[in-house]
């Protein structure tokens, strides 16, 4: 038998949910990390996950099996259900994950800093206004 996933796996301190480098979607290395133990019920992955509406969650299985980094099977029988596993490619995606991480706990602070910091004071700069689009003469 396998281990539950953690309910405070990805909890408010987790490095994760601060990380600002994205692998796909917001939530698809937060998956990757759920099946990183092995394959994975949808119901399982909500523990974790339980800021994830199911709709959205959908969408990142999807997408990630889109990719070609989550494989979905489906086990029939009496009382049937669905498994998602990582891919081989998937599993390539846990180093560069692990590496944003790590990143993200050693400048915890600094981003923290940052982000209050704008959200007290708004954005620095005006934001850019796009330009109307010239039309070029025709040609003669």
């Amino acid at each position: 038998m396998r281990q539950p996933l953690p309910a405070d796996m990805f909890d408010e301190l987790c490095p994760s949910s601060l990380n600002p480098i994205r692998f796909g979607d917001k939530w698809a290395a937060l998956v990757i990390r759920c099946l990183e133990g092995g394959p994975r019920r949808f119901s399982e992955l909500r523990v974790p996950l339980r800021r994830v509406t199911p709709k959205v969650l959908t969408q990142s299985l999807r997408a990630l099996e889109r990719d070609g980094l989550v494989t979905r099977a489906v086990h029939p029988g009496r009382t049937s259900h669905v498994e998602y596993e990582l891919t081989p490619l998937g599993r390539s995606m846990l180093e560069p994950i692990a590496v944003a991480c790590a990143w993200t706990e050693r400048h915890w602070g600094e981003l923290l800093d940052a982000r209050e910091s704008y959200d007290k004071a708004g954005p620095t700069t005006p934001r850019a206004t796009p330009r109307s689009r010239q039309v070029r003469p025709a040609a003669r």
